[in-house]
C-alpha cells in the first residue's frame, strides 16, 4: 500500500530533493555499460542493483543532513514498450523491472526516513521517443501507449508518478488521463532547449495551460528537467497563473545545448556552487518552486550545493 499517495508531502511547504542524475553517474564515475541510458537493466543482477543504492543513499544522505524531505524517482525512465523492444525485454520484463525499483525504493524508505526527511517513492515515466527530439503522438495513442506503466505503479506502493522530459503537450495529456484513470497523482515535466522553448515549439505556459485545459487540471504539479536555468530563465513570465504550477526544477550541470550533450564524449559536471546560485535566483522568481535536484551531469555535489544556496 502506498503511504503519500493520499497527501502528497511535496504539496505542503518547504524544500524537496530529488535524484541527481544517475545515468552520468554510473556511466561516466563508475564506468558501467547501460545502453540507451536505460537504467532499469541493472535492476537483473546483484551488483547493478547494488550501484543503484550508491547513488540513492548519496541522494538520501544529502536530504537527511540538511532536514529536507526527498523524492527517490525509479530507475525507469526507458522502461516503456519502445525502448525495450530495442533492448530485448518484454511486457513482462518492464513490469518486473518497475515492480523491481519500487521495491528498492520502499526498503531504502524503511531504513532512512526519519520525522524531518520524508521519503516519497515516484514512478519515474520517460517519453516514447528520444526525450531530445520532438515526438509526434498523440494524446489518446499517448494514454494507450503509456497506460500499462502506469497501471503497474498504481497497483504497487508508489506514491505519485512523473513523465520527465517530454517534448510536447500531447504526450504529457496522454500520460495525466492514464494515471487519472488509475487514480494516481501525476506530475509532467518538460524539456526546454536553450530557447526556452520545447522542442516541438510549444512556450511553456502554453504547454501547461494546454495540459490544464485538456484533463481539467489534473497533474498535481509541473516541473522542467534536462535544461540549464539560463534556458528555464528564457521560458519563464512573471506574474503569469501558469507560474504558479511550476514547482520544481531538476537541472543539466551543463549550459550546452541537447544536440552538444547528445554528441559529447566527457562529462560536463559545471560548476556546483553557481549552479546552487542559480537555483537561488530561481526560486526569487518562481515562488512556488519548491521541488529541486539534478539531471545530466550532476551528483550528490550538486544536490549539497542547491540546499546550501536555498537554506
Amino acid at each position: 500500500m502506498s503511504k503519500y499517495r493520499s497527501m502528497l508531502p511535496q504539496l505542503n511547504a518547504g524544500i524537496f530533493l530529488t535524484n541527481a542524475s544517475m545515468n552520468t553517474t554510473l556511466s561516466y564515475k563508475r564506468n558501467i555499460d547501460f545502453p540507451y541510458s536505460a537504467t532499469f537493466t541493472l535492476l537483473f543482477d546483484q551488483a547493478g542493483i547494488e550501484e543503484l543504492e550508491r547513488c540513492y543513499r548519496e541522494y538520501i544522505d544529502v536530504a537527511v543532513r540538511y532536514g529536507h524531505g526527498i523524492i527517490l524517482e525509479t530507475a525507469t525512465w526507458r522502461a516503456n514498450s519502445d525502448w525495450g523492444e530495442k533492448l530485448g525485454y518484454d511486457r513482462d520484463r518492464l513490469l518486473a523491472a518497475n515492480d523491481r525499483s519500487v521495491a528498492l525504493l520502499v526498503a531504502l524508505r524503511d531504513e532512512f526516513e526519519t520525522e524531518r526527511s520524508p521519503i516519497v517513492i515516484n514512478g519515474a515515466i520517460g517519453p516514447r521517443g528520444d526525450g531530445y527530439v520532438a515526438e509526434r503522438i498523440t494524446a489518446a495513442e499517448a494514454e494507450d501507449y503509456h497506460h500499462a506503466q502506469v497501471e503497474c505503479f498504481a497497483r504497487g506502493e508508489a506514491d505519485i508518478v512523473t513523465a520527465y522530459t517530454l517534448t510536447a503537450p500531447e504526450e504529457a495529456v496522454g500520460i495525466a488521463r492514464a494515471a487519472a484513470v488509475n487514480d494516481m497523482p501525476c506530475a509532467i515535466s518538460f524539456t526546454l532547449e536553450t530557447d526556452g522553448r520545447l522542442p516541438s515549439g510549444w512556450n511553456l505556459g502554453e504547454a501547461i495551460e494546454h495540459v490544464d485545459a485538456a484533463t481539467n487540471g489534473a497533474p498535481a504539479y509541473y516541473m522542467v528537467n534536462c535544461t540549464h536555468p539560463i534556458h528555464l530563465q528564457l521560458g519563464l513570465d512573471a506574474g503569469a497563473p501558469w507560474m504558479r504550477r511550476l514547482r520544481g526544477f531538476c537541472a543539466n550541470a551543463s549550459s550546452k545545448s541537447h544536440a552538444e550533450l547528445d554528441q559529447a564524449t566527457e562529462l560536463d559536471e559545471g560548476d556546483p556552487i553557481d549552479l546552487g546560485a542559480r537555483y537561488r535566483a530561481l526560486r526569487k522568481l518562481i515562488p512556488s518552486l519548491s521541488i529541486v535536484g539534478g539531471c545530466c551531469g550532476t551528483d550528490g555535489a550538486h544536490l549539497a550545493a542547491i540546499c546550501d544556496a536555498c537554506q
